[in-house]
């Protein structure tokens, strides 16, 4: 048997494809939520309703015990249903704990 097949049949076997994946997920502790002091949670309101689609910002908030940034084009901010959707992610404003953009430096309405 030439060496490379024999080194083959001594390769780790890994039997349950994406188990050791989700076990790594499992061993992440979770994050306690922030609590926003109010002043912080007014301010980001207002920052909520100056925002408008095409705006570049940066976006701080809580997902599955996480608490993630992304940065990119706003597609639509739902004030209705309290979402902000940019770059194929949902975000509800509730789960917002930071939005930073150049937009917050200036006066500009979304009309």
């Amino acid at each position: 048997m030439p060496p490379a097949a024999r080194a083959k049949q001594f390769m780790p076997f890994d039997a349950l494809k994406g188990f050791q994946e989700a076990l790594r997920k499992k061993e992440q502790i979770p994050e306690p939520r922030k609590e926003l002091p109010e002043d912080w949670a007014e301010e980001l309101d207002r920052r909520l309703r100056r925002i408008c689609s095409g705006d570049l910002v940066t976006a701080e908030y809580f997902q599955n015990g996480q608490y993630a940034k992304i940065t990119g084009v706003i597609s639509q901010v739902d004030l209705t249903a309290k979402v902000l959707r940019m770059e194929g992610v949902q975000i509800p404003f509730a789960d917002i704990s930071d939005l930073q953009g150049e937009i917050f430096a200036m006066f500009i309405d979304c009309d």
